[in-house]
């Protein structure tokens, strides 16, 4: 149950991420492939031109972030499904009705 949330959770959050940022970084590759040259755009002052490779560099690391949520989630909710792992847990750790350790509590020691 814990890695299917997790699993949720990371999924939304690249999505998000993606949603939010992703129009920043989805203009490197049209500049470089159509016109050859890279500008940085600002709110305040006019365009500054820039080298291609580190707008594309900085694109490409933005996307494997979001790549690595986005897979990290999907590894996550596939773990979660199988979810065996969960059940798995040894006799001696178990608490609980029926546990080993609250069998050794209900019997009264004999001195």
């Amino acid at each position: 149950m814990r890695f299917t949330i997790i699993g949720i959770a990371l999924i939304f959050v690249g999505f998000i991420i993606l949603g939010s940022q992703g129009h920043n970084y989805q203009a490197a590759t049209l500049e470089s492939s159509e016109f050859g040259t890279c500008y940085e755009y600002f709110d305040d002052k006019p365009p500054v031109e820039i080298n291609c490779s580190f707008k594309i560099m900085d694109q490409t690391l933005f996307f494997a972030l979001v790549i690595g949520f986005i897979g990290s989630g999907i590894i996550s909710l596939v773990k979660g499904v199988k979810g065996d792992w969960d059940n798995k847990v040894k006799p001696e750790d178990m608490v609980g009705p029926g546990g080993s350790q609250n069998e050794k509590s209900d019997k009264p020691e004999k001195d």
